[in-house]
C-alpha cells in the first residue's frame, strides 16, 4: 500500500476551509481542498454523502506549522 506525502488537516463546511485556506497561503503552506461532492458532480455521479464538506491536506513537512496555525483560528473562533 502507497503511503501519501500529505495529511488531512481539517474537514469542515467551504466558508472555514477558505479561510483556513487563505491563512495557510499565508504562511506560504500550500495546501491541497479536496472537495468529493463537487468531484463526483463533475463526474456525473451526483452529490455525495455531506454536501458542502470539504477536506484540507497538507505535506508532511508543513504539518506542525499548519496544525498549529488551524489551531489558533479554531481557539480564535471558540473565544
Amino acid at each position: 500500500m502507497k503511503t501519501s506525502e500529505y495529511t488531512k488537516i481539517y474537514t469542515g463546511d467551504a466558508i472555514m476551509v477558505k479561510r483556513f485556506v487563505l491563512e495557510l497561503e499565508d504562511a506560504n503552506i500550500n495546501p491541497i481542498v479536496k472537495d468529493q461532492t463537487e468531484s463526483a458532480r463533475l463526474a456525473g455521479f451526483g452529490g455525495g454523502i455531506l454536501p458542502g464538506f470539504q477536506e484540507v491536506f497538507v505535506h508532511q513537512d508543513e504539518l506542525e506549522r499548519a496544525t498549529q496555525i488551524i489551531n489558533d483560528i479554531t481557539s480564535e473562533l471558540e473565544a
